[in-house]
């Protein structure tokens, strides 16, 4: 082999070698990312260290631990691990400051180094909403805004209104004094309705850094609309001489305040206060007709209107008989005309049809009771009539009539006849066989006897 050819392999066989110590001295690191306030731990290793030490720098090249000996006095940063081919350390409490690139050396002949990016990610704040201070009318736009700072990379914002999303009319984004966060801002507009009123609208924002949850921040919507009124009696079915009271319910934001009672037909108002309830101490039929109730709020006035009937009659549930079929009422809803206002919420009491007030039908009882002693005592009258007739007709006696005896029931003027008639105690008389005998037993046994004997002429 010539010469110049064995120099040459040599030549290659000592570059190759030197590669090769080059690639086993050159020491290996790896990027990190942390969340600020977390932990980042940094890794440097060689798989021939050459008898050198490893070194880790920060990005201002401040040294921070040269093998196992501490450099720079910073209680946050900690050495996990040292050995000839590896050195690792850490770093609690991380702020956006410590990002930047950290570099690992061996200081072998040349000395060699890597680079280990540590990226800090900003946590963006709790969003806030914007535009819900002050009430907002019905069919009003709403304008809402939601900013969130110190975010970094800049945040996602999205809208929701209770459970249905919200597209966002603009976002916006804007770097922090620090030159490293950013605030990011979005808008939503809507048009409410009263069905909004204490709608809950909420802004949620997502970052990497949160680490799949989210942050989020709900407000409650305060929707002004127009005011609604109805008029409830108590007692429901009010009576004559009973006490009343009208209660006009009125719902509605804000809730009415003023409350004008009129009747009408009537000039004068009966009330204008902020008492919703207008009182009949007593009730008379002269109470009857059409009352109006006036509730208003800072959003209008709504009218209600009562129909009072006021009889001796028990008030009860009967529906009104009208040419065009009205829904029965529900059972919470007052009764009310079908030909109701339109404004207003109408209740209406109908009078029971045909039927008997209570004071008649306790008179009807009284006659039937007093019909019944009628026929008691006259049966009892008659009776006795009967019973003292039949004992007249059946008395013992016997009369003188021209010297004649007869017995009583031959009698015939009693002008001309002259009966005596002796009781049954008279002495003598139950042994008599006929009636003259009795009388001449009772003449001659009785000389004093003349108070036990009855004259009739």
């Amino acid at each position: 082999m010539p010469p110049s050819v064995l120099s040459l392999l040599l030549l290659l066989l000592g570059a190759a070698k030197g590669n090769l110590s080059r690639d086993e001295s050159q020491p290996t690191t790896s990027d990190e990312t942390v969340v600020a306030g977390g932990t980042v731990v940094l890794k440097c290793q060689v798989e021939d260290p050459d008898d050198s030490s490893l070194q880790w720098s920060n990005p201002a090249q401040q040294t921070l631990y040269f093998g196992e000996k501490r450099a720079l006095r910073d209680n946050r940063i900690q050495l996990q691990r040292s050995t000839p081919n590896e050195l690792t350390i850490s770093i609690t409490d991380v702020v956006l400051a410590d990002e930047g690139e950290y570099t690992c050396s061996i200081f072998t002949m040349p000395v060699r180094t890597a680079k280990a990016l540590v990226t800090v990610l900003g946590i963006p704040q709790k969003p806030q909403i914007f535009g819900h201070e002050q009430p907002i009318d019905e069919e009003k736009i709403a304008r809402l805004t939601c900013r969130s700072s110190g975010s970094k990379p800049a945040a996602q914002l999205r809208w929701k209104k209770g459970n249905k999303e919200l597209k966002a009319e603009g976002t916006e984004v804007v770097e922090d004094p620090n030159g490293k966060t950013f605030t990011v801002s979005s808008r939503v507009e809507f048009r409410v309705t009263k069905e909004d009123n204490d709608a809950e609208v909420t802004c949620t924002v997502d970052h990497e850094s949160l680490q799949n949850s989210e942050r989020s921040t709900t407000q409650k919507l305060q929707v002004h609309y127009k005011p609604t009124a109805k008029i409830e009696p108590h007692p429901l079915y009010p009576r004559e001489g009973e006490k009343l009271q009208l209660q006009c319910d009125g719902q509605g934001n804000p809730v009415p305040q003023e409350f004008l009672w009129e009747k009408e037909g009537s000039d004068a108002p009966l009330q204008l206060s902020s008492d919703s309830i207008l009182i009949f101490p007593f009730l008379n039929k002269s109470d009857s007709g059409t009352y109006v109730c006036t509730a208003t709020s800072s959003m209008g006035s709504v009218v209600a209107k009562y129909n009072l009937d006021v009889s001796d009659l028990p008030q009860l549930p009967t529906p009104h008989v009208h040419s065009t079929p009205a829904p029965p009422p529900g059972p919470s809803q007052p009764i009310s005309h079908a030909s109701s206002m339109a404004t207003a919420s109408s209740f209406t009491p109908a009078p029971a049809q045909d039927a008997s007030p209570v004071p008649s039908t306790s008179s009807t009882y009284h006659a039937v009771i007093g019909g019944v002693v009628a026929v008691i005592v006259f049966l009892l009258l008659s009776l006795l009539i009967v019973l003292g007739h039949y004992l007249i007709r059946h008395k013992a006696g016997v009369c003188v009539r021209h010297g004649e005896t007869v017995t009583a029931s031959q009698q015939q003027s009693p002008a001309e006849v002259m009966c005596t008639y002796l009781t049954h105690e008279a002495k003598g008389s139950d042994d008599a066989p006929d009636a003259d005998t009795a009388i001449i037993n009772a003449e001659g046994g009785q000389a004093g006897g003349d108070d036990k004997k009855e004259y009739f002429i």
